[in-house]
């Protein structure tokens, strides 16, 4: 149960940058001991809202905000701290090369005598630690620490000024599944405690895990708040992007390929391990789904078919044609190409521009005369994309590592997609992407089909696959353990699947 007044209450906050308003009179309100969903497109003001609070931005005056019954100024960082916010960036502000106890105590240090009393800031930092449950000490270095042991810290830190509001900007993104699951566990813990706490996601179903309430922006506008009780996926995507869940899966391809060869045909494949032997088919204009639980073969069985994984048995064939695959490269020429789960470790050249990301697979088409390269040709093919793909970008020249999540993606659908592929295998194709973001890959998706790809397709999100996929193909301990489609595609039918509860037996 809320309290009556709220902790913290931003009134009628505006943000201009130049020409853009990137704030239009928005309002939060937050109340102590709740979990406060802040959601919104890339692009709908949240982190300027809440680079406003932390202290990093100044709004545009006319606006108020009140902290604990008080209208307060947060003329910088140092101001924010004192009230009692604390924000934990997406992207972590820890020092590696120094210790946990100095990071939760950087620039605020015990001194004693003019000194630094090393001894006192281990000790709170202690205490901290075996609060939160910390399997490390105040003395271990933070360069020997995991994503989420580091995010540890940053709690650490936030509880060792006791902050009273803790914002968690996409605290989940480069989280493992059991780590996820160990940070709600704290941020529960924390918020019986009596934090207020601001989480931020792309992720709807930890919004409605989580969250007491969620607050929605749009195009730098508050559109409203919800309560959990009212939560749904429909009412919150109609809030963020003003249209409905169901308008966001209307298939235009129609996949009836009778019995019409299969673009690529897969018999028998394993790896020796824990792959196979799995055999598959896709046909032209055909997207079909590959689900399963995290941990039940689907990416290894989509990197051995593009040969970024060697298998130990099996065959290809692409068109009817046999095909030997022993690495991407292969794939490629055979007309399969690959899109990556971690676009920003193994898909993209971050540093790079969106003209070298897109160019970099087809720069051989562009040799001209005593080897020289024709770069409008190249500058043409990038355009094209940028226009065709709704890629949001200041300029091709942009670095591809400063986009958000939905443009990266974008950008590397754009250089599979010039190599004019016959299959597209996605793995986790809207994985990190904001609404809007997946909305434009789904019609490309159903795009590629109604022009005669074939589709592979991975996803976790099971109203993405049910809305995406003509049949789909559920895993389970390395192997396919059931088919469905049409009608049959329901999330209890692919649940049952993939847990064993249909009666199946995955290796039979």
């Amino acid at each position: 149960m809320v309290e009556a007044a709220p902790l913290l209450e931003m009134r009628g906050i505006a943000k201009t940058f130049g020409a853009v308003k990137a704030l239009r009179g928005v309002e939060l309100k937050v109340w102590p001991g709740e979990i406060h969903a802040l959601m919104g497109e890339n692009g709908a003001g949240k982190s300027t809202l809440m680079k406003i609070l932390s202290g990093a931005l100044q709004a545009d005056a006319g606006g108020e905000l009140i902290f604990d019954g008080e209208a307060v100024a947060i003329a910088g960082p140092k101001d924010a701290r004192r009230l009692g916010i604390a924000v934990i960036y997406q992207e972590l502000s820890l020092a590696p090369n120094l210790t946990v106890s100095e990071n939760v105590a950087l620039g605020r240090e015990a001194r004693l005598g003019g000194l630094i009393d090393r001894a006192a800031m281990r000790r709170e930092c202690a205490e901290i630690l075996k609060r939160l449950g910390a399997p490390f000490g105040p003395d271990s270095k933070v360069s020997g620490l995991s994503i989420a042991q580091r995010q540890l810290v940053e709690i650490a830190r936030a509880l060792s000024v006791r902050a009273k509001v803790l914002v968690m900007d996409e605290p989940t993104t480069a989280l493992s599944s059991r780590e996820t699951d160990k940070l709600f566990e704290l941020v529960r813990q924390l918020r019986g405690e009596g934090l207020a706490i601001i989480y931020i996601s792309h992720r709807m179903a930890e919004v409605y895990e989580l969250a007491d309430r969620c607050s929605v922006l749009r195009d730098g506008r508050y559109v409203g708040t919800l309560t959990r009780d009212e939560l749904s996926s429909r009412t919150l995507v109609r809030m963020m992007v003003g249209r409905d869940l169901s308008d966001f899966y209307k298939k235009e391809h129609r996949a009836d390929h009778g019995p019409a060869e299969p673009v690529l045909a897969v018999k028998n494949i394993a790896d020796g391990w824990r792959i196979g032997p799995c055999s598959l088919e896709v046909h032209a204009g055909e997207v079909l789904g590959l689900s399963g639980l995290v941990g039940s073969g689907r990416t290894e069985l989509a990197r051995l078919i593009y040969g970024a994984d060697r298998p130990s048995g099996g065959a290809l064939t692409v068109s009817g044609q046999p095909v030997a695959i022993s690495g991407p490269a292969d794939a490629i020429a055979a007309g399969i190409v690959y899109l990556t789960e971690d676009r920003k470790g193994q898909g993209l050249f971050l540093d790079m521009s969106i003209d070298d990301n897109v160019n970099i697979g087809v720069m051989g088409r562009d040799a001209g005369p005593f080897g020289l390269r024709r770069f409008t040709r190249a500058r043409e093919r990038v355009s094209r994309a940028i226009s065709g793909l709704s890629i949001k970008a200041n300029s091709s020249r942009t670095p591809v590592g400063s986009l958000s999540g939905g443009n990266q993606q974008k950008v590397l659908l754009a250089r599979l997609l010039e190599t004019s592929p016959k299959v597209l295998i996605l793995d986790e194709p809207t994985r990190g992407v904001d609404i809007g973001a997946k909305s434009d890959i789904y019609r490309l998706i159903d795009k590629l089909a109604a022009n005669g790809a074939a589709v592979l397709m991975i996803s976790s999100e099971l109203p993405e696959m049910i809305g995406l996929a003509d049949r789909v193909l559920v895993m389970r301990d390395g192997h396919i353990a059931g088919a469905l489609r049409g009608a049959e595609i329901t999330q209890e039918a692919i649940i049952e699947i993939a847990t064993g509860n249909d009666g199946t037996d995955a290796t039979g």
